[in-house]
């Protein structure tokens, strides 16, 4: 079988999966792709006092203006997933994801961090695909989403649209495999701190495979080498 069948035999398996899942993929890519927030907005109410004290410590700003943020990140990130969740305002929703976002890049610190500052950019281009969608614009959305793992070759072929449903798929899997395998936070004892940071990329990581598995969904975009082979 040569290398061009197999490739061909790879995409229409990835074509049935799509057939099969379309009624209820968006779904899944959708919580997936929320479940940092989710997380992230437990985490503020289960460790406020910890929260607070960075934040005071960190920037001087006083107790009071330490807890209106811990709030503000609460309420701001569960309610917008309950939003995109329940497919209301999305619009608005993933705007104030995107300002959450950014204010945590400032006030954690982030945006010298290339690796967390990376992963915060995979969660605005999931956000992206999200706002698109709930325009009924993804066709023109560009089919990229960044990620600093391994697997570039993937992440290339997703960036530019070649290929897109079959590397995305594909890309997905191997990133749900490295979740579960190296991100295990339930097998760490939760007084440890690994097992925080082991929570946080686990949950940053599923978020990634919700944005991919919304271009699994929805396709490549209108500038997408697979878009313009159509008219080769």
């Amino acid at each position: 079988m040569g290398h061009g069948d197999l490739m061909s035999r790879a995409e229409d398996v990835a074509d049935q999966f799509l057939r099969g899942t379309k009624h209820y993929l968006p779904h899944v890519a959708r919580l997936c792709l929320v479940s940092t927030f989710l997380e992230d907005g437990f985490r503020m109410w289960f460790q406020w006092a910890e929260q607070t004290e960075y934040i005071e410590s960190t920037w001087s700003c006083g107790r009071a203006l330490a807890n209106i943020f811990v709030l503000l990140n609460l309420l701001g990130q569960l309610g917008c997933c309950v939003l995109i969740l329940s497919r209301n305002f999305i619009q608005y929703a993933c705007f104030t994801l995107f300002g959450i976002i950014s204010l945590q890049t400032v006030v954690y610190s982030i945006l010298w961090d290339p690796m967390f500052l990376m992963r915060n950019m995979a969660l605005g281009g999931g956000l992206l695909l999200l706002l698109a969608e709930g325009q009924g614009e993804a066709r023109t959305v560009f089919a990229g989403i960044l990620q600093n793992l391994v697997g570039s070759a993937l992440m290339v072929l997703v960036a530019v649209g070649f290929k897109t449903k079959l590397a995305a798929l594909t890309l997905v899997v191997w990133l749900l495999v490295i979740n579960v395998t190296f991100n295990a936070f339930w097998s760490i004892p939760t007084y440890r701190p690994t097992h925080d940071y082991l929570k946080y990329d686990f949950f940053q990581t599923t978020s990634v495979i919700g944005g991919l598995l919304l271009v699994v969904a929805l396709g490549p975009g209108g500038v997408s080498m697979d878009e313009k082979k159509k008219d080769w």
